[in-house]
Parts: C-alpha cells; sequence; structure tokens
C-alpha cells in the first residue's frame, strides 16, 4: 500500500491516457447501437473518477485522451482524427469542456475537503491540550505542547524557555505575524526567520516563559498554522497560571 501511495501520481496520469482508450475500443462493437452521446458520458465518467482519485493535472489528461479517442473511435470516418458532421462535432468540444469543468469541480471539492480536515485537527490539537492544562502539572503541560508546535509548524526543534530572549527574537503573534527586528517578516515567501524564533506564553498580559523554536529554513508555514501555534502557546499559558494558583 505504501508503494502504491508513493507512486499514485504516475498511476493516475497512466491511467488517465490509457483508461479512455480501452474504454473507447470496448465501446467499438455496438458503436452502431450506441449513440455518440451516450459513449460521451460514459467518458465523462471515466474523466470524473479520475479526477477524482487523482489530481487537476490527470483530470486534464483524462479530458484531452477521451476526446482524441472518442474523435478516433466514434466520429466520421472512423479510425480518424477528422470530424464530419456538426453534431459529431459538438459532441467533441462538449466532451471536452464537460470533463475540463468537472475536474476543476473536482480539485476545488478535493481542497475544500483537505481545509476541513486541517482545521478538524487544530481543534483537537487545542481541546487535547486545554484538557491537559486542567489536570496536569506545568512541565507535563510543556513536555505535550512541544511535540505539537514541532508538527504543527514543522520545526527542527522545541523547548520551553522562562527567560526573555536576549537579544529579542523573530517572533510569532498571537495573528499568526511574525516580527523580526522590529518589522513584519514575509514568512509566506522565506519561511520562519533563524537559527531560532519564540512564541511568548502570554496569559492576561503576563507572560510566563517562551517557547524557544528552530525553524526549518526556508519552509513556508500559513498564517493559519502560525496563528494555531501562538494559540497553543496561550493554552500553556493560562495552565500554567492555573498550577500557580493551585500551589
Amino acid at each position: 500500500m505504501r508503494v502504491l501511495r508513493q507512486h499514485r501520481p504516475r498511476v493516475m496520469f497512466a491511467l488517465a491516457v490509457t483508461a479512455p482508450l480501452a474504454v473507447t475500443a470496448a465501446l467499438v462493437p455496438f458503436r452502431t447501437s450506441f449513440t455518440n452521446a451516450a459513449t460521451a458520458l460514459v467518458l465523462v465518467v471515466v474523466v470524473v473518477a479520475i479526477a477524482i482519485a487523482g489530481s487537476r493535472l490527470s483530470g486534464y489528461l483524462a479530458s484531452v485522451s477521451s476526446t482524441l479517442w472518442f474523435d478516433f473511435f466514434f466520429t466520421r470516418p472512423y479510425n480518424s482524427f477528422d470530424i464530419q458532421g456538426r453534431a459529431a462535432l459538438e459532441i467533441t468540444i462538449c466532451l471536452m469542456v464537460v470533463g475540463i469543468a468537472l475536474t476543476e469541480l473536482a480539485a476545488r471539492s478535493r481542497r475544500h475537503s483537505q481545509q476541513s480536515n486541517q482545521e478538524s485537527r487544530y481543534v483537537a490539537m487545542v481541546r487535547e491540550l486545554t484538557d491537559v492544562a486542567q489536570t496536569a502539572t506545568g512541565d507535563l503541560l510543556v513536555e505535550r505542547a512541544e511535540p505539537m508546535l514541532i508538527d504543527l509548524l514543522n520545526l527542527r526543534d522545541c523547548r520551553f524557555d522562562i527567560r526573555p530572549s536576549d537579544p529579542p527574537m523573530a517572533r510569532i503573534l498571537t495573528s499568526g505575524e511574525i516580527v523580526h527586528v522590529g518589522m513584519r517578516w514575509p514568512v509566506d515567501e522565506l519561511g520562519i526567520p533563524g537559527p531560532e524564533a519564540e512564541i511568548v506564553t502570554q496569559w492576561r498580559g503576563r507572560k510566563l516563559g517562551r517557547f524557544v523554536i528552530t525553524p526549518t529554513p526556508g519552509e513556508p508555514i500559513t498564517q493559519e498554522r502560525r496563528a494555531v501555534a501562538a494559540l497553543l502557546a496561550t493554552v500553556v499559558a493560562a495552565g500554567l497560571t492555573n498550577n500557580e494558583h493551585n500551589v
């Protein structure tokens, strides 16, 4: 299964080219009784299946392949890429247009699904750390937060420090923006500045330490991920404050 996942893009590209050929070739014996419109609908199903299982590019390839082989096998003169008749030309063009349109819809649906899954994962992280903050000691809370931040920001390392930075480091704000040497850092283009940066653990205006992070050089991290990381640091700060009150 792992090998299949690794080679999935190549497999889908191969299917995008060969599957429409196989389907049209299989339908050739029935082309006198099977209308061109029905054949085009069958090919649309093939395109949609490849676009959903693969990528936008594989969907485009399937659309082109379907159109070419439909033209070759099902428009007169047969076994030629010439097209005779307005109806056949219209069906061929519609097949291409519909295939591309459905590929775009599949790509957008896949992107929205991925975003939804990511947001659910972020909520689960915050909820889990909040539950830990209510019962665990400060050390256990920090130990649980560190791997979350490493995973979330794709860090090389993360540690907690109760001392302020000297000299000041690049800092991830609660909004997810990064301030470095007094300026907003273009993290979407350059990644988190290094060799180290920090996320201050602050609760109700009180600073209780900071997470010192070692970012992966040049790795772009979305603002949403950075904002979630800052929120996790705030949860840690609230938990540390609660622990102080319980002592």
